[in-house]
């Protein structure tokens, strides 16, 4: 698959469920209203959706949600589609999950061939991961990562960096995150959906944090030629001998070199995470049982993927660049 700018896209992410057991501050609101659970798509038809992209050359798949861990039977889709790792179609299956599932779920993970997964992680602090979160259980994360870590699973934490909550503690994260042997990336916030905040008061840009770890905490960073495939841009820190990953959709975009689009649970395909131009795979999906349709209109919505996103947070600009909250494009 080609897109209008020559980039091929070969990484799919798809949510299976816009619910969570966490309501972070910065995602969602507080009193989130979640689809209509006859909206979602089953799992055999996120299977099978999956799989046509697969055969349209898709070689990296990575399951999402809201919490992909929450919804109920989601092993079973893991497990089904594990096979396209081992004929080889598939390059890698991963997740993106807060961890709060993890430690029951850790081991057939790994066994479906997950060799690597992110965990969103904002804080150090039980008492701040609780507010952020506003009901989370910081043990139960730190004991799904170490469940992840003894199944062989390479955690990456992913912390979206925040003015006025967590700006000073990321040198700490980035110590301990190294001295586990995690990865780390630092995310900056998203105009997506209202969330009943200002996301004036807490966008931190990235480009000003990277300046204050080499000025005044004392990091060396270097410029990495790692690359996942993703928006990350990669830097090595001497004094950890980790590595540190910045995602700026805000400060510096990272659009030029996009190969993704994204799947909600309900089956609605956006190009672009920062625009609303979509396509419904749902209605073709379940038009026929043969796919000659479902592969006319992904061509067709691929042939419509913009150079790049809107994305856009100042005082002038109140509304949300998209109405969509991430928990239901698919984090």
């Amino acid at each position: 698959m080609i897109d209008p700018f020559g980039r091929q896209i070969s990484y799919l992410r798809v949510s299976v469920t816009d619910r969570c057991d966490l309501r972070c501050v910065y995602c969602m609101s507080e009193h989130m209203e979640f689809l209509p659970r006859r909206e979602l798509l089953t799992l055999e038809e996120l299977d099978r959706l999956c799989t046509a992209f697969v055969e349209r050359g898709v070689k990296r798949l990575r399951l999402t949600g809201g919490e992909p861990l929450v919804r109920k039977n989601v092993m079973s889709l893991v497990r089904s589609l594990s096979r396209h790792l081992d004929s080889g179609a598939l390059s890698e299956l991963t997740l993106t999950t807060n961890g709060t599932q993890l430690a029951a779920h850790a081991d057939e993970l790994a066994a479906c061939g997950v060799r690597r997964l992110n965990v969103s992680l904002d804080t150090l602090d039980p008492d701040k991961f609780r507010m952020i979160t506003r009901r989370g259980e910081f043990d139960r994360v730190m004991d799904g990562i170490a469940a992840a870590r003894r199944a062989g699973i390479d955690v990456k934490i992913n912390t979206v960096a925040l003015k006025n909550f967590n700006q000073g503690e990321i040198p700490d994260m980035i110590r301990w995150a190294h001295g586990l042997g995690l990865g780390l990336t630092l995310i900056e916030t998203m105009p997506m959906g209202d969330i009943g905040e200002d996301r004036t008061d807490s966008y931190l840009p990235l480009s000003m944090l990277r300046h204050d770890l080499a000025a005044r905490h004392g990091f060396t960073l270097t410029e990495s030629n790692h690359r996942t495939g993703g928006p990350s841009r990669y830097f090595d820190i001497a004094e950890t001998g980790g590595r540190l990953g910045f995602i700026t959709p805000m400060t510096h975009n990272f659009c030029e070199s996009c190969n993704r689009v994204r799947i909600t649970c309900t089956g609605t395909l956006y190009m672009c995470l920062g625009q609303d131009d979509a396509a419904d795979l749902r209605g073709p999906l379940r038009a026929s049982e043969g796919d000659e349709l479902l592969h006319r209109v992904i061509d067709d919505a691929i042939l419509r993927k913009p150079k790049g996103h809107d994305f856009v947070i100042d005082r002038q600009t109140r509304q949300p660049a998209v109405s969509r909250t991430m928990s239901v494009t698919g984090g």
